[in-house]
């Protein structure tokens, strides 16, 4: 009773750092339980068992690492967003279409994505390309979608495989290609569907000096180091964001001018954190959970 009485306490802490919602309970967890139809994934599928998953959270760091060094994406981060100001906002909106998309239903991700690109709408402006030319930018301009979301694949799909222990459904590629469905209903249908596609994508940015850090990025890089997060994260967020950084690849590391301890050392310790924090706030996920009601509400599981 006492281990339980433990594990809500700090279930509670931690889900309600991710929400931002006091309760501990997530504002979307209604979204995801309701709804008479199935989602864009199955607990079978790549992404369900991907995102389910502990290893998110380094993925989410790197995501936002990589994604950094398009100016574009700096630019609309910077001019546009209160990722300094209200920091626990910005994540709770992010894990809001993550886990929505994820596993809620085929409307509420189609509405997820209509929220998406009402907000993609007020994001425009300039930012100075890597031979100093300026460019006018939208948010929902191809290229820089294309790159939002191919970072975030490569980024959950490396820390997934780092620093997780389920095996992934079809391996990588089907983590690929199926994810390519999150992005439809923002507008993004030429998608790489597998990871040798996924890689020569992220290359060519690089190779073609689409990618910079200037002082915008900078100060981006040094806020996702020490984000303002509360004090009794400090710890095991320092151990993140090392795990972050050693999961990179050496030109995303070069660009970023971030130093790694080796994976070899970094891996262990934050597979071994991981599982302890599972173990601390406990196995269940409500939002998987209401996920699962609703599938076999409508029939799609067994109620078995």
């Amino acid at each position: 009773m006492r281990n339980n009485r433990v594990q809500e306490f700090f279930s509670k802490k931690f889900r309600s750092l991710l929400s931002n919602e006091p309760s501990g309970t997530p504002p979307w967890l209604e979204v995801i339980a309701s709804g008479d139809t199935g989602g864009l994934f199955l607990p079978t599928d790549a992404p369900w068992v991907v995102h389910r998953d502990f290893g998110t959270l380094v993925g989410g760091i790197r995501a936002l690492l990589v994604q950094a060094l398009h100016p574009g994406a700096v630019a609309g981060v910077t001019g546009h967003s209160r990722y300094q100001a209200d920091a626990l906002g910005r994540l709770a909106g992010t894990i809001r279409w993550l886990t929505v998309t994820t596993f809620g239903s085929f409307e509420a991700a189609a509405n997820e994505a209509k929220r998406v690109n009402r907000l993609h709408e007020r994001v425009s402006g300039k930012f100075t390309l890597s031979d100093g030319s300026q460019r006018n930018y939208q948010a929902a301009d191809q290229d820089l979608l294309l790159w939002v979301h191919i970072a975030f694949t490569e980024s959950f799909l490396v820390c997934h495989q780092l620093y997780a222990t389920r095996e992934i459904p079809g391996g990588e590629d089907a983590y690929v290609s199926q994810w390519a469905r999150s992005v439809k209903d923002l507008g993004l249908e030429n998608t790489p569907k597998t990871k040798a596609e996924l890689d020569k994508l992220i290359n060519s940015y690089i190779t073609n000096n689409a990618l910079r850090v200037d002082e915008k990025t900078k100060e981006v890089i040094a806020f996702i180091k020490k984000p303002g997060l509360p004090w009794w994260t400090a710890g095991i967020y320092r151990l993140l964001f090392a795990a972050a950084v050693a999961s990179l690849s050496e030109a995303e590391r070069k660009l970023l001018n971030l130093r790694s301890a080796p994976r070899w050392l970094i891996r262990p310790g934050t597979r071994f954190s991981l599982r302890l924090i599972r173990w601390i706030i406990g196995p269940d996920s409500p939002i998987e959970q209401g996920a699962l009601d609703r599938l076999k509400r409508v029939g799609i599981l067994s109620k078995n």
